[in-house]
């Protein structure tokens, strides 16, 4: 069973969402929040897999709520899904650095979005290749968004383990990974398990990060 918690603090989207995931057989919303503070809270009340986060919240916003949460050792398998009027503002990147596992348009259609709720469950991040190139190329080539510790991390990496993380912030899958580098999808699984252990990466989503802001992937402007 997946379990939600929902934090935006307009209730007709919350029940609308709610409406959405409560007919669903695997799926559980265990609590609502109107801020971020109260979502904090409950997050660490209740320890769902999977919490929606408004990123513009009252109290608390979107972006610290999810630094805390993804702090916080006893959340640890705990997702922030960020939800967003806007698509790619600027807020959704420092929110990707913070620890979310992704983001989702509030206007989504119903059948994406509890594909998507499934998705963040698993651990996959919710970047689709051509969001994950707008994404990046729009906000990590400008100067204020480089890591300087991010190029020494990487040292720590095998050449096999830069290769995956290169590819996952291209947006490939484990299968596409392992057809690209002529490997079982299992090895690919390990080589991108093992580099977000040592990089200290809650995700793939922080993989991706990790990737331009190191300079391992070049975003491509067009």
């Amino acid at each position: 069973m997946i379990r939600v918690l929902l934090v935006d603090d307009q209730p007709l989207l919350r029940s609308g969402f709610r409406a959405l995931l409560d007919v669903e057989d695997d799926i559980e919303v265990v609590a609502e929040a109107a801020d971020g503070l109260q979502g904090l809270a409950l997050a660490r009340e209740h320890r769902p897999d999977i919490v929606l986060l408004d990123i513009q919240m009252p109290v608390l916003d979107g972006i610290e709520t999810t630094r805390r949460i993804a702090a916080d050792p006893d959340l640890a398998g705990v997702h922030v899904v960020i939800l967003t009027n806007y698509g790619l503002d600027e807020y959704v990147f420092d929110a990707l650095r913070a620890g979310a596992a992704g983001f989702l348009v509030k206007d989504i259609v119903p059948e994406d979005f509890l594909h998507a709720v499934r998705v963040a469950a698993r651990g996959d991040a919710l970047l689709a290749p051509s969001i994950t190139r707008k994404l990046i190329s729009r906000y990590v080539t400008e100067p204020r968004r480089a890591g300087a510790g991010a190029g020494a991390q990487l040292k720590e990496l095998t050449n096999r383990e830069r290769e995956a993380v290169a590819l996952v912030a291209q947006g490939l899958s484990n299968d596409q990974i392992a057809e690209r580098l002529v490997i079982s999808p299992l090895t690919a699984k390990t080589h991108i398990n093992r580099a977000m252990a040592k990089l200290h990466a809650r995700d793939r989503a922080q993989l991706v990060v990790l990737a331009y802001e190191s300079g391992l992937v070049t975003p491509h402007i067009s």
